[in-house]
């Protein structure tokens, strides 16, 4: 990006040298940098036992046991997928 000297610079030449060069590249640069938030999966225990390939004795003991964690709601019980695929990644052999 060039300087901009404010020194000897007319108003109306500020404001258009902000809405042909530096504005738009800001704005470039924002939207590569922020986008937007992706919203939470939750899964059902069938979901993330035809996920990892268990049966539901193996999903209630990693439960219990801390490996994973749940989300109770009423008598239901959901899973994040961020859970689950961190899970994947840290236990990925090398």
């Amino acid at each position: 990006m060039d300087s901009i000297q404010f020194i000897g610079i007319a108003p109306k030449d500020l404001i258009t040298e902000l809405k042909n060069s530096l504005i738009p590249e800001l704005k470039a640069q924002l939207s590569a940098e922020f986008q937007p938030k992706q919203p939470k999966q939750y899964l059902t225990r069938a979901e993330v036992c035809r996920l990892l390939s268990i049966n539901q004795s193996t999903l209630y003991r990693w439960c219990k046991d801390g490996t994973i964690s749940s989300f109770g709601v009423g008598n239901r019980i959901y899973f994040l997928r961020s859970d689950i695929d961190d899970l994947i990644l840290k236990n990925k052999l090398s």
